[in-house]
């Protein structure tokens, strides 16, 4: 069995093994890595060899902390980045590479339109009719979308997001709330198998996602790097936030919304929690944008978009694709039947 894990911002960590007798037999650990002393690396070796294979990921990396010799030092990765590999290993898990990635940037849509697409193509990757894909958002309208579990009273002004002619809508995934404008964020989703996250705490899903994103904002320029669990950050400050479904088919959504010049003051008069987290900030009215992209490239929203799309097929291949009219017809339907529905926009009041 092979099993690989790269560390978000770290080395790759390698692992073989076979399983005999229901336990880890001939288990060899590589990779490009460093750790000092050499001979910590057999400590992890023998630490491995003999375990359950049943056990889960952090009854590994308590096995590798405790068989390593005092003052060993492991530089770009850790016992539960070998853990995390191991469980990759052990339940055959996929790697980026192993898919033809398709990448789908069409023009403007609603932002009904787009939830409804999220769900449309993650099932249609879970079912195998689509090839696992990489999708750019662009839209025209205002939309303040929620997570699937937030509160719509406690998190949104409706009155003020009607008289600015701010759509609300309530997407599938979990979160917090993100305000669109156009042109004002960068937004992306994946929708990949579950084979490729196998063996992966959701928290370590999430920075493994997007690791690509990260490199390619710091091949811009920028110093960015992951915050668990689910933010994109710079020295100076946070950059965008990301979120995540699973299916019951086993494929996995996951999305991302980047800012790249927001209007702060039209922000607040609609998101309630946003009101109180500038407030607790000392923030004040004066403050007109939330531009870290803009101001920390000095780039048009359009080149970032390239930057991105151009690190992701460097990284793990991919051809351009489209939305066929299927998955549009399947799209528009699922805005009629959930997603313009009261019920779904209030199912948490």
């Amino acid at each position: 069995m092979h099993g690989e894990y790269k560390v978000p911002g770290g080395k790759l960590v390698v692992v073989d093994l076979e399983v005999s007798e229901g336990r880890i037999a001939r288990f060899q650990l590589s990779g490009d890595f460093f750790l000092e002393p050499d001979e910590a690396l057999g400590d992890i070796e023998a630490a491995v060899e003999g375990l359950p294979a049943t056990a889960d990921a952090r009854q590994l990396a308590s096995a590798i902390t405790a068989g390593l010799r005092e003052g060993a030092q492991l530089v770009g990765f850790s016992a539960d980045a070998v853990a995390v590999a191991l469980r990759r290993a052990l339940v055959n898990a996929s790697g980026w590479r192993d898919y033809d990635w398709q990448l789908v940037h069409p023009g403007p849509l609603r932002p009904r339109q787009h939830l409804a697409l999220d769900e449309v193509l993650t099932t249609e990757v879970g079912r195998g009719t689509r090839p696992p894909t990489l999708r750019i958002w662009e839209w025209e309208e205002p939309a303040v979308v929620i997570g699937s579990f937030q509160s719509l009273r406690n998190e949104v002004d409706l009155e003020a997001a009607q008289r600015l002619g701010i759509d609300v809508v309530r997407r599938i995934s979990g979160g917090g709330a993100m305000f669109m404008e156009a042109g004002s964020v960068v937004t992306y989703s994946l929708y990949a198998p579950g084979e490729l996250v196998q063996g992966m705490s959701f928290a370590e899903s999430y920075a493994f996602l997007d690791e690509w994103a990260v490199i390619a904002l710091r091949s811009l320029g920028i110093d960015a790097e992951y915050k668990p669990l689910n933010d994109i950050a710079s020295s100076q400050g946070k950059i965008g936030g990301a979120a995540q479904k699973r299916l019951g088919n086993g494929a996995v959504l996951h999305h991302v919304t980047m800012s790249y010049d927001i209007d702060a003051e039209k922000m607040v008069q609609v998101l309630r929690i946003g009101r109180e987290k500038l407030s607790d900030k000392g923030t004040t009215s004066a403050v007109k944008r939330v531009d870290p992209l803009r101001s920390q490239t000095g780039l048009p929203r359009t080149a970032i978009i390239d930057r991105l799309v151009e690190t992701f097929t460097a990284m793990y291949g991919g051809t351009p694709g489209e939305l066929s009219a299927e998955e549009l017809e399947k799209a528009d339907a699922l805005v009629e039947s959930k997603f313009s529905t009261d019920a779904w926009l209030r199912r948490v009041p």
